[in-house]
């Protein structure tokens, strides 16, 4: 029984160590060429969002909202190529089985 204990602490502190880590990650997704880049963090959180002037300036919303769109859900996609990426490697340390895809 104490070796199970003593891996489930091991768990904990390294799910504890990833969480941090996680919330200090920023992923860039862009969209436009770079004229829309969105950063989000590896707890999914939108941290800034950046307008090329000229994109703006264009006027067309219609337009600038699907940027706004793509360039988020390229951000997330990435972060999420991330985040499974340090999953992967912490199961494997601890010699947890992980197929990947959270």
């Amino acid at each position: 029984m104490q070796p199970n204990m003593r891996l489930l602490k091991q768990v904990q502190e390294q799910l504890a160590k990833l969480q941090a880590e996680l919330g200090e990650l920023v992923v860039e997704g862009s969209a436009g060429g770079g004229a829309v880049r969105v950063e989000v963090n590896g707890l999914r959180q939108v941290q800034r969002v950046r307008l090329d002037p000229g994109v703006v300036e264009a006027g067309d919303v219609e337009l600038l909202e699907d940027l706004i769109a793509a360039a988020v859900n390229d951000a997330l996609r990435r972060v999420e190529e991330a985040v499974n990426a340090k999953v992967g490697a912490l199961a494997g340390g601890l010699g947890l089985p992980f197929p990947g895809g959270l």
